[in-house]
């Protein structure tokens, strides 16, 4: 529904807000904090201010959740086994087991994987913790301006439709809509007016660098272009009015009037000819056709872009702030190291090495001591990998069976579940787990894994090289810790040890004593099991850091775990000096002593920070705007993030380009991103950078190709008809002339593909001109060379092809070989100089891959093709006369001397000419102009003001009546009277489909006041009183919070204090 029936309806809840605290004895608020601790802080918060959880029952009505997927936040009160899968929230790969005494707070959004429970639901939709994340989102503008518009509509409908009712209960509430009528410039308006201001600013969103250099370079072409076509313009007339009327002495004469119209005609199409070749009309057309085609290549390289201008922007990127789990690493337990028979093998060792007798052991120790709800099954798409089920641990050790060219499934098939004969379940206090099985003789056999320093003390034999037992002592076990266990754990390994015991059938033990049943063990093996880097990582990594892009690592995994990773990625090297912070670590860091965080504090720390370990999604955030908002170093950072889960959002969404991941990826995390990852790798996102710089360096080859052709064809167009009262270049020439410059020339050269020197250089920044040095000596220098022909050819060209001469011909004259031979040169010169263009750097070799792009080698032959064809047959409509083929051969070879001049202007060093200018810079000032954000504020004329401002007190009056006398009405029926119907917002994820909810500032929010009021009236300025004043009144709508269609405003409305402050908010 539109702006007032959200408003009405959130009003109301928050006028509730006494008698709901009163109800439940505890705020929303309070419990929007209680859930944002975890383990025994929430815990020990929980019995301090509830005593127990039973307390919090006592103040909430409970709710037992059944299913897989949690639809809310709450407290854990009672169950079994519970485990709960949080990777989608915290990234943390391990389940986490809860309970009421250890970590009971469940997460909306997270999988139970185990066991089961009840629990006390204390906060939905919005206010759950993934709730939170999504209104961090906010969604895209045109949506809200849609629903901007149908709001608008349904509330004037609606206001009409309640006038009747309104006046009845006026007079009751005259004083109070009288009182509200008056300031109309209250600290709400002021408000309102804020974020319409804050409105226009985020529609306008900052251009990218691209964009912004274009546009200031095409403003200033075009602006001399319109200097140089008015001055032809005036001289030609000028030239001609002189000589005819002043140094002829002739007479205007009646009869003449057409004659002279004809030729100030002619002299009006030069000037719009000139003023034609001089703007450079390609330049959209190159960026468009360069940034589509590199979308459609990168579809190839499995970067699926969402925002075409994210491709450009990553080619500035400094800074990529990746997440370890799934991006980094594959997110499958694997074990990587393994100790069996007395042998240390640093991969997976070989089946054929390990004694038969171990192998067997092993098998069915690993197959039968899991649970049967582990599995590992084949992948679902060809080339994937298989799919992990159940306890990653576990798929982790029956992977190992599988490596070892073994299978678990025959030996569970022989032995099934409900076949075992006693099952000690893994818990924190045995840090292991058990399986007896009856065996065919009547014995009972043991096999046990567990975390290999508690297991080991309890092992008195390990089987040696021949797979026989021999004796462990405790001296070998310390040997053992140091040799194998310790480095396993330096590499970041989890270690884990595999044991097991037989036992007599008679007497049958006491299987209750489980001390004495879990002792006297023998070792089978001891694996280090890992999250392994993608094989393809740390290459892509050097990568990056050549290319001067520095990768930081954010995850939710523990510091130990991150910084090994880190350091296999080649994230950090050993003995440099960098940061690996934990995420409380980091937040006490960048916090004042009130909380606050302060932008010179995150100064201090990101420069150096590598590794941010245990680290919240607000933290992930914080870092990236911390990052950007930076103004330590002279050119603004661009960052890209990567990331998967649902916790990832906000920082996609505030990141210059966010990368999500296809497979891997929540629905939150692809819809905040600018590009898809299809494959998940990161080694994809450094083609994204290659394509990115390419974008770059095509618009700047064309460019240099352009100006070339603008300079010389706008001083041959102004010399030329200021010399001869002619252009030896006709405007239909001229303007297929701009054709192959502009259109075919941005085809040409905006396609060509990247290479891997693109990595070897430094991103450009923001600041870095679009017209280098070499770039304006190459313009320049075959500028000169293509004037000189060409008014060689003009002045003496008849003499040298001993031809009639084309200059000062009449008006009406028919087509000369002179003029024809001038135009064709010129042409052949754009057609070799084009291949020159395809290098920027002052390279020598510029055929280096032509064949690589199979569409320049088509357009400049396709080119050529044509012009033959124009010359040839072109006649009187192209001003041209055929020419013979000793002349065609000329005006070939003189084009072909525009690749020998290449050579020549590539020997001169770039740097004794520091009297060429460079073009096209962007400084911090200019990044967006400020008339464009004002744009949205000069929109309204004065009378629409003035009529508006009469609607906006006419309607307040008329929403505060309404309210008051919906207020219970609305209360009492159902929630999602005056929203829409239930049924769409029952699961979490439906809620992501419908992006249009955002909660605002718990400032109120009059849409219809105009954002220009506040410039206007100083004097009402001064009225203005803050907010507390205004809910004296008793009005549902000031104090409510305001549930707008407007969804642009994303976090970045925030106060810096929280940055989820935005979304505070009552029940």
């Amino acid at each position: 529904m539109g702006d007032m029936t959200n408003s009405d309806f959130y009003s109301k809840n928050q006028r509730n807000e006494a008698n709901h605290a009163g109800e439940f004895g505890c705020t929303l608020q309070e419990l929007r904090s209680l859930m944002e601790l975890r383990g025994t802080e929430a815990v020990v918060k929980i019995k301090e201010t509830y005593g127990e959880t039973e307390g919090l029952c006592r103040h909430l009505k409970t709710s037992p959740t059944e299913g897989d997927l949690l639809p809310a936040d709450g407290i854990f009160i009672q169950g079994n086994d519970l485990k709960i899968d949080e990777s989608s929230l915290t990234g943390e790969s391990d389940q986490v087991r809860k309970s009421v005494d250890k970590d009971p707070m469940l997460l909306s959004g997270t999988h139970v994987m185990e066991g089961s429970g009840r629990m006390l639901v204390t906060a939905v939709g919005v206010n759950s913790q993934t709730g939170i994340i999504f209104t961090l989102l906010g969604a895209g503008g045109e949506e809200e301006e849609k629903k901007d518009k149908k709001g608008r509509e349904k509330e004037s409908k609606m206001q009409d439709g309640n006038m009747e009712n309104s006046q009845n209960k006026a007079k009751q509430q005259d004083g109070a809509a009288a009182m509200e009528m008056q300031p109309l410039k209250s600290a709400e308006g002021g408000e309102g007016d804020d974020k319409d201001k804050k409105k226009s600013n985020m529609h306008k969103k900052e251009k990218s660098v691209l964009q912004g250099k274009l546009t200031k370079l095409a403003v200033q072409i075009g602006k001399a272009g319109l200097v140089m076509s008015a001055i032809t313009v005036i001289i030609l007339v000028l030239y001609f009015a002189i000589d005819t009327f002043v140094v002829n002495k002739k007479q205007w004469l009646p009869e003449c009037t057409p004659v002279y119209v004809q030729y100030f005609v002619k002299f009006f199409i030069i000037g719009v000819t000139v003023l034609v070749v001089a703007v450079p009309e390609g330049l959209p057309l190159a960026v468009t056709i360069s940034l589509a085609y590199s979308v459609k290549k990168m579809m190839k390289d499995n970067n699926l872009v969402r925002h075409l201008d994210a491709c450009e922007t990553m080619g500035n990127a400094t800074a990529i702030c990746s997440d370890k789990t799934g991006t980094l690493t594959t997110n499958r337990m694997t074990v990587v190291q393994a100790y069996v028979g007395d042998v240390h093998y640093k991969e997976i060792p070989d089946p054929d090495s390990v004694p038969t007798k171990t192998l067997d052991l092993l098998v069915n120790a690993i197959a039968i001591n899991s649970a049967y709800t582990t599995k590992i099954l084949p992948p679902e798409k060809e080339g994937g990998l298989p799919r992990q089920v159940g306890n990653k641990t576990e798929c982790g050790l029956l992977g190992f069976v599988l490596d070892l060219k073994q299978d678990y499934e025959p030996v569970r098939n022989l032995m099934p579940e409900e076949k075992l004969y006693k099952v000690y379940t893994f818990n924190s206090v045995r840090k292991s787990m058990s399986t007896v099985i009856k065996m065919p003789d009547g014995s009972f056999r043991m096999y046990s894994k567990g975390a290999s320093e508690i297991v080991l003390k309890k092992c008195s034999r390990i089987l040696n090289a021949a797979g026989e037992p021999r004796i462990f002592r405790p001296r070998d076990r310390d040997e053992m810790v140091k040799k194998v266990i310790e480095p396993m754990a330096c590499d970041g390994l989890r270690t884990i040890c595999v044991a097991f015991r037989d036992f007599n059938s008679s007497p049958e033990p006491d299987w209750d004593n489980e001390n004495d049943i879990l002792s006297d063990l023998t070792c089978i093996c001891v694996v280090g099991i890992e999250d392994p880097v993608r094989p393809e990582v740390p290459e892509a990594i050097r990568k990056c850091q050549r290319a001067g892009i520095t990768v930081r690592m954010v995850t939710g995994d523990n510091i130990n775990t991150a910084r090994a990773i880190a350091i296999k990625c080649g994230i950090i090297h050993p003995g440099e000096d960098f940061l690996c912070l934990e995420g409380k670590e980091f937040n006490r860091r960048i916090r004042n002593e009130k909380g606050e965080i302060e932008q010179e504090r995150i100064d201090k720390i990101w420069p150096k920070l590598r590794v941010l370990a245990r680290s919240s999604p607000t933290d992930k955030h914080t870092l990236v705007k911390g990052i950007i908002d930076s103004t330590q170093v002279e050119q603004r950072q661009v960052v890209a993030v990567t990331g998967d889960g649902t916790n990832d959002g906000p920082a996609l969404k505030k990141a210059d380009v966010g990368f999500a991941m296809g497979i891997a990826g929540t629905d939150v995390a692809k819809e905040a991103s600018d590009i898809i990852l299809t494959d998940d790798n990161f080694s994809s996102i450094v083609k994204a950078v290659m394509w990115g710089r390419n974008v770059y360096d095509s618009i700047s080859k064309f460019l240099q190709f352009q100006l070339t052709v603008n300079i010389v064809a706008v001083i041959v167009a102004f010399t030329g008809a200021c010399i001869t009262q002619d252009s030896p270049l006709k405007a239909v020439q001229m303007l297929w002339v701009n054709l192959i410059m502009d259109t075919f020339a941005s085809l040409a050269l905006a396609t060509e593909p990247p290479t891997e020197a693109l990595l070897l250089r430094k991103p450009y920044g923001r600041n870095k001109p679009l017209i280098s040095r070499t770039m304006m000596k190459n313009i320049l220098g075959h500028a000169v060379y293509q004037l000189t022909l060409i008014f060689t050819l003009l002045f003496v060209g008849e003499k040298m092809f001993k031809i009639d001469s084309g200059r000062n011909a009449p008006l009406h004259s028919p087509p000369s070989e002179h003029y024809t031979i001038i135009f064709n040169t010129f042409v052949m010169m754009q057609l070799f100089n084009e291949i020159n263009a395809r290098k920027i750097h002052g390279e020598r070799n510029v055929f280096d891959g032509i064949f690589r792009n199979p569409i320049f080698c088509t357009i400049v032959l396709g080119t050529f093709a044509i012009q033959i064809v124009i010359v040839q047959f072109g006649g009187k409509p192209f001003s041209c006369s055929p020419l013979q083929l000793d002349q065609w051969m000329w005006c070939v070879f003189i084009g072909l001397g525009e690749l020998v001049w290449g050579q020549v202007i590539a020997t001169i060093p770039t740097s004794r000419l520091k009297f060429l200018k460079e073009a096209g810079r962007l400084t911090e000032k200019e990044e967006v102009p400020e008339e464009e954000l004002n744009e949205d504020v000069e929109e309204i004329d004065h009378a629409e003001r003035e009529l508006r401002r009469g609607q906006i007190l006419w309607f307040r009056g008329l929403n505060r009546i309404q309210t008051q006398i919906r207020v219970v009405k609305a209360f009492r029926s159902s929630l999602y009277e005056g929203l829409e119907k239930p049924e769409s917002r029952t699961s979490i994820h439906n809620f992501m489909t419908h992006p249009e909810f955002r909660i605002e500032d718990s400032q109120p929010h009059i849409p219809l006041i105009d954002d220009t009021d506040l410039e206007e009236d100083p004097a009402l300025k001064k009225n203005s009183s803050p907010p507390s004043s205004l809910n004296k009144n008793n009005s549902a709508i000031d104090s409510g919070i305001n549930l707008t269609t407007d969804t642009s405003k994303s976090a970045t409305s925030s106060s810096p204090g929280s940055p989820i402050h935005s979304l505070e908010t009552s029940l």
